[in-house]
C-alpha cells in the first residue's frame, strides 16, 4: 500500500504501468479505488499508466471531519499528483468522480491533456437533489451501508437484474459492507449536493468526453446533457447501461474511453 502525506491527510493510492501517458481516475460516492477493477485490466493493456486512490472519507485513506466539497477533493487530487510529479495527462472522474474532475480541469487546466466527465452534472437540480437529501436525512437512520445497497436499484438496469443475480448480489454484498461511519459519508454527501460549475463550464477549454448510461435514472441522462452543452467543443457519447455502467458493461465504457482518448493528438 502507498500513502501520501497531504492537505493535512494520508492518500491512499495505487500507481501502476509504465506507459508514457498517465490516467488519472476519481471514484464516485462511497466508492474506493477498488472500485476500478473492472477497468484497469483495459487501462493498462492499452499502455497507460494509471493512478487511482481513495477520497477522503472512504477506504484506506483518512476520514477528517466536516463537510467535503467537490473543490476541495479536486485540490486533494493536485496534491497527489503533484506529490508523484504527475504532468499532462487524462483525467477520467465518475459521478462524484465526475464533479471532482470538472473542479480540476476549472482550477488545474494546464495539467491536463483532457478530461472524461461520467454519470455526473454540473449541479443536481430539484430531482437529485431531493434523492440526496432523502439519503442524508437517511444516513443515521439506516446507515450508509444500507442505503448504499439500495442505490443498486437506481444504478443498475432492470437487464442486469433479470440476467446477471449472481453479479447483482456481489455488489450488494460488497456495499452491505461498506464501512463508512454516518458522518463520513454525509461528508462526501454534502459535495454533491452543493456541487454547481454551470456558470464556469464555458472556462474549459481542454478535450472533454462527456459520457452516460442510456437508461441512467440516478443522475438523468438529461443533466449529463445539459453539462455537455456548457462546454464549447466537448464530444458526447452514450453507453449502454444505467448509471453503473462502467460496472454492467466495463469493456464498452473502457473501450468508449480508450477510444476518446487514442484520438486526441498526441502530446
Amino acid at each position: 500500500m502507498a500513502f501520501a502525506n497531504l492537505n493535512g491527510l494520508n492518500i491512499h493510492y495505487k500507481l501502476e504501468g509504465e506507459g508514457p501517458d498517465t490516467l488519472v481516475l476519481i471514484n464516485g460516492l462511497a466508492d474506493d479505488l477498488e472500485s476500478w477493477e473492472g477497468q484497469m485490466g483495459d487501462f493498462l493493456a492499452a499502455g497507460l499508466r494509471v493512478l487511482r486512490f481513495d477520497n477522503r472519507g472512504i477506504g484506506k485513506t483518512d476520514r477528517p471531519a466536516g463537510l467535503y466539497t467537490t473543490q476541495q477533493m479536486a485540490s486533494d487530487a493536485k496534491a497527489l499528483v503533484d506529490h508523484l510529479g504527475i504532468t499532462d495527462f487524462h483525467l477520467l472522474g465518475v459521478s462524484m468522480g465526475g464533479m471532482i474532475a470538472q473542479q480540476y480541469a476549472l482550477a488545474y487546466p494546464g495539467d491536463l491533456r483532457s478530461a472524461s466527465f461520467c454519470a455526473t452534472y454540473a449541479w443536481p437540480g430539484p430531482f437529485c437533489r431531493r434523492m440526496f437529501e432523502f439519503w442524508r436525512d437517511a444516513a443515521h437512520t439506516i446507515g450508509p451501508a444500507e442505503i448504499m445497497r439500495d442505490v443498486t436499484v437506481w444504478a443498475f438496469t432492470q437487464e442486469f437484474f433479470e440476467t446477471r443475480e449472481a453479479e447483482l448480489l456481489e455488489f450488494e454484498a460488497e456495499m452491505a459492507a461498506l464501512d463508512q461511519t454516518p458522518e463520513d459519508y454525509l461528508a462526501q454527501l454534502n459535495s454533491i449536493i452543493m456541487h454547481d460549475t454551470r456558470t464556469r463550464l464555458k472556462e474549459i477549454k481542454l478535450p472533454v468526453l462527456v459520457l452516460a448510461g442510456d437508461e441512467d435514472i440516478l443522475i438523468p441522462v438529461e443533466l449529463s446533457r445539459r453539462l455537455h452543452g456548457g462546454i464549447k467543443d466537448a464530444v458526447w457519447a452514450i453507453s449502454k447501461g444505467g448509471h453503473a455502467f462502467l460496472w454492467e458493461h466495463p469493456k464498452l465504457f473502457n473501450a468508449q474511453v480508450l477510444n476518446f482518448i487514442s484520438a486526441l493528438p498526441k502530446g
